[in-house]
């Protein structure tokens, strides 16, 4: 690993990259017979509409060639990002998610390689300790079994599902408590993965 760079991208450089980002993603991801093609576009479209929300960030690795990249944006305030959510969105995320802490991490694509899953675990904490935030949030389609497995192995926990169009795709909830995160009603700060007692 003390060979291989990290490189942040700006939106620019990002738009840049995108095709060689698509066909790692394909090279990754193992989609099936006749199906490369529309999955590496639908990645494309993914994308580029995260290049263009705001707070967009990219972070490469790199030897000779482009060996994995992770990207992401901070939440908005609103809370839109939770939208299809079943049930209650837990508080502490609602509140977090309202103060402006949660970071999402949208795709973390890793050639494959033995040391994929090492890399795929450095490449998403750098990208949330570079910006800050008390949470790293994203959504799994619950049938991406191998990327439910990466994430869980990283440490993030599941915390509900998600309804997402088009039609009634359920994807995983999953966060990641990043260093210290105030509680939702006290103010306090807790420890790493410690909720605060519902009321």
């Amino acid at each position: 690993m003390a060979t291989i760079r990290l490189r942040r991208l700006n939106r620019w450089q990002a738009e840049g990259l995108k095709e060689d980002v698509a066909d790692l993603y394909v090279e990754s991801s193992h989609p099936l017979a006749g199906t490369a093609h529309s999955s590496r576009e639908a990645f494309l479209h993914r994308l580029t509409g995260d290049i263009r929300r705001p707070g967009f960030a990219m972070l490469v690795a790199e030897r000779a060639t482009l060996l994995g990249c992770v990207f992401g944006f901070p939440l908005r305030r609103d809370g839109s990002w939770w939208r299809g959510f079943v049930g209650p969105l837990p508080r502490d995320i609602e509140q977090l998610t309202a103060s402006g802490h949660v970071f999402a991490v949208t795709e973390v694509v890793v050639a494959p390689h033995g040391q994929a899953l090492i890399l795929g675990r450095r490449l998403q904490e750098r990208l949330l300790d570079d910006h800050g935030a008390s949470l790293g949030a994203t959504l799994v389609p619950e049938s991406d079994v191998r990327s439910l497995a990466a994430f869980r192995s990283w440490g993030w926990r599941e915390v509900g599902e998600v309804h997402r169009p088009p039609g009634t795709t359920l994807h995983r909830a999953l966060v990641l408590p990043l260093g210290r995160a105030p509680a939702a009603a006290s103010g306090q700060w807790l420890p790493v993965g410690t909720r605060p007692p519902e009321r």
